[in-house]
């Protein structure tokens, strides 16, 4: 089998490096930030470079702060359970272990959604992901650490997994989670804060990038980036991964009488990075090359040996994450997205933003450097 695999769009820095970057800023220490007092991290999920360039009549104070190299290299899978996960550990999927939205428990054999079906799973989101955050490296330096999001996501599993060490603060909007980071930085001497803004993400998954209600989203997260930064507190504006809609043409669904499904125990991940796990790994080459040809160009057909020996999920993937990662990994090319047509739930078709595979529209994030941050 022919491995046509896309390039991964090159760029100088990955989001790995925020969180050291941040720490180092708070330590005085000399690097890619300027020292800082305290340090606001904010997140705008979803929200992509390339996007956010097009619209830059819609967010005149976050483009005006972004010069052309400040952009950043997501992770693979491009999706937030694996990329948030990065950004606030520093280390790659293959290293945390969350390596997709939805990917098959070795122990059980149950799907874990690791954004939200870590109960349902009964999978401890501790165990799970045992890489220190950055918050928990921040309190052991006496550092205190603060996270600011929906209050839904206050007692989450993947809250576990991620903000552990953070003190968790709920806001309604995005103007009052981003005023709350910054009065915590104001108040909290060496302070590390954490603002997230799902609003693009989700106006996107519904309605697309080319719709007024994206336009409007982003145009609500420019209006929550402040004038005026408190003396001595950094800000740092990025996001875990960007989009792109998928239109309903190119929608390709896998249904429980194709070949493709032969020998198949589960399908997981999301429409534009698939996981399959087959019935018998000892037939993964043939599976490969049955579902390279049934795919037709509208993604690309690795194994689970070949996207490891790629560095797909990082360097130095670890046993316990491989163990997760499919038989077979699916990135879509393209606009395409990819659907299980044998899965009971099928609302996921109805998404028209989407994400997970190796586009520079989803790859590509900005880095935006406010306050004492600012060039």
């Amino acid at each position: 089998m022919t491995l046509m695999l896309p390039a991964i769009p090159s760029s100088p820095r990955s989001i790995t490096g925020v969180a050291h970057d941040l720490l180092g800023a708070l330590d005085g220490r000399a690097g890619a930030l300027p020292a800082a007092r305290s340090a606001v991290l904010v997140v705008m999920d979803g929200l992509g470079a390339i996007p956010l360039r097009a619209h830059a009549g819609h967010a005149r104070r976050l483009t005006a702060a972004m010069a052309k190299k400040d952009v950043l290299s997501s992770v693979f899978p491009s999706t937030t359970a694996a990329a948030l996960t990065s950004l606030l550990t520093g280390v790659d999927p293959g290293r945390h272990g969350l390596v997709g939205y939805e990917v098959r428990d070795p122990r059980t054999g149950t799907i874990v959604n690791q954004l939200s079906g870590w109960e349902k799973a009964k999978a401890d989101p501790r165990e799970w992901q045992r890489t220190p955050t950055v918050f928990e490296t921040a309190a052991a330096g006496g550092r205190p650490s603060f996270a600011v999001g929906l209050a839904e996501y206050a007692r989450s599993g993947f809250s576990a997994a991620t903000l552990r060490g953070a003190e968790f603060h709920a806001a309604r909007t995005a103007s009052e989670r981003m005023a709350l980071a910054l009065n915590l930085a104001e108040e909290h001497e060496g302070a590390l804060v954490y603002c997230y803004l799902p609003e693009a993400d989700k106006a996107g998954h519904k309605h697309g990038m080319a719709s007024g209600e994206w336009v409007a989203a982003l145009e609500e997260l420019d209006a929550a980036i402040p004038g005026t930064v408190p003396d001595g507190v950094g800000l740092l504006v990025t996001a875990d991964h960007g989009m792109v809609d998928v239109p309903a043409s190119r929608h390709l669904v896998i249904d429980g009488r194709s070949p493709l499904q032969d020998g198949v125990a589960a399908i997981a991940g999301e429409p534009r990075m698939l996981h399959v796990y087959l019935e018998d790994p000892a037939r993964t080459d043939e599976a490969a090359a049955r579902w390279a040809a049934g795919v037709d160009g509208a993604a690309d057909v690795l194994t689970r040996a070949q996207a490891v020996r790629g560095g797909l999920f990082g360097s130095g993937t670890t046993p316990e994450a491989q163990s997760r990662i499919g038989d077979l990994v699916v990135p879509a090319r393209g606009l395409w997205a990819l659907y299980d047509g044998a899965a009971a739930d099928q609302r996921s078709q109805g998404m028209i933003g989407q994400h997970g595979s190796l586009s520079a529209a989803e790859l590509r994030v900005p880095l935006i450097r406010l306050g004492a941050f600012a060039r």
